[in-house]
């Protein structure tokens, strides 16, 4: 696989610093995080993750993640399609995922889903709520700014 564009660098490294502004000290947030979701999966990559601080300081060192992060976002490219990114979605919400985010850059829209099957689509002008950082709101054009 080719590395990601400009333009997907800038939307995922400007989003990665939002966000650990908004969750302070209850979680840690970074870029390229590896998990895997289950035990008997491969070891998979997400754009971005939010994992609480006290999820990741029982994460041994030598080790990954186990478990899906509490939040996953996955910026698109012309790479994925809707089935991977459908599947990578149900996987992650069924083991531990509260919040799983697709970024559309082309779009410019963020979609929301969540383990109770409800799903919101934010786009410019709109604000994601931060129901995990319970931090007030994200504007979307913050993200695509």
């Amino acid at each position: 696989m080719t590395r990601p564009k400009k333009k997907h660098a800038v939307i995922q490294r400007k989003l990665c610093r939002s966000l650990e502004r908004r969750a302070g000290q209850a979680y840690w947030v970074q870029e390229e995080l590896a998990f895997r979701p289950l035990p008997e999966h491969e070891l998979w990559i997400t754009h971005i993750a939010a994992v609480t601080s006290a999820r990741w300081d029982a994460t041994d060192d030598d080790d990954n993640l186990a478990g899906s992060p509490e939040l996953v976002i996955e910026v698109l490219s012309p790479s994925n399609t809707a089935e991977e990114i459908n599947d990578r979605e149900r996987l992650c919400l069924e083991t531990g995922c509260r919040e799983f985010w697709v970024i559309d850059p082309k779009l410019r829209q963020v979609k929301v889903s969540k383990p109770d099957c409800l799903t919101q689509t934010y786009q410019a002008g709109q604000a994601i709520p931060h129901d995990i950082f319970d931090a007030g709101t994200l504007p979307v054009n913050e993200i695509f700014s």
